[in-house]
């Protein structure tokens, strides 16, 4: 936990929903808080500084602060929980990271090595990667900017990022801290995703020394030494001081781009490979070589006694999967590949998923209850709703788009083809069946926003739903006010029919003695629509193959369909982020989507949904 300061006179004692209990530091821009919310979560609470609130220029970077960490996946930073910019008092409340700094443990154990500084260096290396892929130069990337969380580093603060457009427009203005500053940014030149992969190679060589390579004295010898100096590179070990000095070189062009630097420290060939950009697969495998508690004190080991290690087989702390499409740094006028001459892989590859039968037990815990216990049995419960057809219908075994989601899940996280058991749990218990361990995850078109938080956990969404109503083609109904005077069916328990009334639409309503008959009802045109979730009822409508069904989409609330599990393991909640991350990337959920629900006309979401913190 970072060192908490009292509040200091003058210090306002609640911004937003955040009471603030005390500093957790200053710079620049603002002041950061230790902030508690209503319900009991805390958060880094950043203020912007008193002196710049008037300042057109300060909001303005305050607000790029914003956009750029709600641009990078939920994974490799700290993630935005609330935001005001234009009150009196504009501050930005992010996800509160349990741990201290790579400078504070340096300081007080020691550089890091063997093991340790390799997890960090791939750690690092892939957030700066998934912080490129989403059009994002850091620009302030140092070691008091990676924290070290029980599950591994994480690289935060991106308060003077510059957001890089489609425009290409990059400031020339040095921002910046000048001990891990790239020659470009001193010489007032072009700034963008190179001086980040500067920044890592300086930040790797104060890890492994406990030296920035450019000296910490004055601000002018410093920045002297960036320019016209060499680094010393001699304390860094073989294999990782070769990428280091590559990172190094003065000029920007002939660096390495993040993904190629990350290939590079996985071992992945680089020279003569199709693409040079990390894959998802990739940034996976680095998140979890990644894994792992750096913040005890450690024993010196001599390099020619190391174990090997077995690597934990879940993505933590840094991990990163599946951000959608990559930034073109060639039309910024930066260098797709640097370097690429054959480097030596690091001496402690990550190991596969699963591992196999005869491979050793794992040495290191996950830091999960639940993955540790899904790599002990190889077995998943996963609970789920009967009887919604193209969803969730049957039961040895289900099918239907959820089924195949769990499937998908459970496969990633080294679950064997026999070890997924389905278990039916009713619509009023699901939070039971997880809090009493009968399942260990509940994906059954479960709200998050509807949920009792204090007796169960969320990764997700998997999937944004919306009340809707489902109609015949040829009905004419594309808005609400269309329902007017309409004959809705209604099933017991069903409660859309009151919101739209609430909308002040009142209809005709047909009772229906379940949803299947209320779909039939519709498609015969005893009744002109049926309600529900939209995922729910395209899903009844999917399986009457003689007429043409749709979904209207008035989007009539937001469900955010989340997979429960217990409280207290952000671990594998993390995990199932990038699961689902990665199935949106990949196109995976869209052709579940269309394979399960496609005979129906409906616009089902295809975006990446804004994912819970864990």
């Amino acid at each position: 936990m970072p060192e908490i300061r009292p509040l200091r006179p003058g210090d306002p004692p609640r911004l937003g929903t955040y009471a603030l209990k005390g500093r957790l530091g200053e710079g620049g821009q603002g002041v950061v808080y230790l902030g508690e919310s209503d319900d009991g979560e805390r958060a880094a609470v950043k203020l912007l500084h008193v002196r710049f609130t008037e300042e057109t220029h300060a909001r303005s970077r305050f607000a790029r602060e914003l956009a750029a960490a709600r641009r990078v996946a939920a994974f490799c930073t700290a993630r935005v929980l609330d935001a005001d910019l234009d009150g009196e008092a504009p501050y930005i409340a992010s996800e509160l990271i349990e741990g201290p700094s790579l400078r504070e443990i340096v300081e007080r154990d020691g550089p890091l090595d063997g093991e340790s500084l390799e997890r960090l260096a791939v750690g690092t290396a892939t957030a700066l990667t998934a912080i490129h892929h989403a059009g994002i130069a850091h620009r302030d990337f140092k070691p008091d900017n990676v924290m070290l969380a029980a599950d591994g580093p994480r690289v935060v603060d991106f308060g003077i990022a510059k957001i890089i457009d489609e425009s290409g427009t990059i400031t020339t203005r040095a921002v910046g801290t000048p001990a891990y500053m790239a020659p470009e940014q001193i010489a007032g030149e072009r700034v963008g995703f190179p001086a980040d992969v500067f920044a890592w190679g300086s930040t790797i060589v104060f890890t492994a020394t406990g030296r920035a390579p450019f000296g910490s004295d004055t601000i002018v010898a410093t920045l002297n030494r960036v320019i016209n100096h060499e680094a010393d590179l001699s304390g860094l070990p073989d294999g990782l001081r070769e990428v280091v000095a590559d990172c190094l070189n003065k000029d920007q062009t002939l660096r390495p781009t993040s993904d190629t630097l990350l290939k590079r420290l996985l071992g992945h060939p680089v020279d003569g490979a199709e693409t040079l950009e990390a894959s998802q697969e990739e940034l996976a495998e680095g998140a979890r070589a990644a894994t792992g508690d750096l913040t005890r004190p450690k024993k010196r080991v001599r390099p020619a006694r190391r174990r090997s290690a077995v690597v934990a087989a879940v993505a933590g702390g840094v991990a990163v999967l599946g951000v959608a499409g990559a930034v073109l740094l060639s039309q910024f006028g930066v260098a797709r590949g640097g370097r690429a001459e054959p480097t030596r892989p690091l001496s402690h590859p990550p190991t596969p998923l699963s591992p196999s039968p005869s491979a050793s037990p794992p040495e290191v815990s996950t830091g999960s209850p639940l993955l540790d216990r899904v790599r002990e049995t190889g077995r998943l419960r996963v609970g789920f709703r009967k009887g919604l057809p193209g969803v969730s219908l049957g039961e040895d075994p289900p099918r239907g788009f959820e089924i195949d989601v769990a499937a998908h899940l459970a496969t990633a996280l080294g679950v064997p083809g026999d070890g997924l058991r389905f278990v039916p749990v009713g619509h009023t218990v699901r939070e039971e069946a997880v809090e009493r361990g009968k399942v260990d995850l509940v994906i059954a078109n479960f709200s998050i926003d509807g949920a009792d938080r204090d007796r169960v956990a969320f990764a997700g969404p998997y999937y944004i739903a919306h009340r809707d109503v489902l109609v015949r083609a040829s009905a004419k109904i594309d808005t609400l006010k269309d329902l007017r005077g309409r004959r809705i069916c209604l099933s017991p328990g069903q409660t859309t029919g009151t919101l739209i009334r609430e909308k002040g639409v009142d209809f005709v309503t047909v009772e229906g003695k379940d949803p299947s008959q209320c779909a039939s009802q519709v498609a015969d045109g005893r009744a002109d629509a049926m309600a529900g979730d939209d995922l729910l009822i395209a899903g009844f409508g999917a399986r009457l193959r003689d007429v043409k069904l749709e979904v209207a989409g008035l989007g009539l609330t937001t469900e955010r369909y989340g997979v429960a599990l217990r409280s207290g393991d952000p671990v594998a909640c993390r995990r199932i982020n990038e699961v689902i991350t990665s199935m949106y990337a990949d196109g995976t959920m869209k052709d579940l989507l269309e394979k399960h629900l496609g005979r129906v006309g409906f616009r089902f979401e295809t975006d990446l949904p804004r994912l819970e913190t864990c």
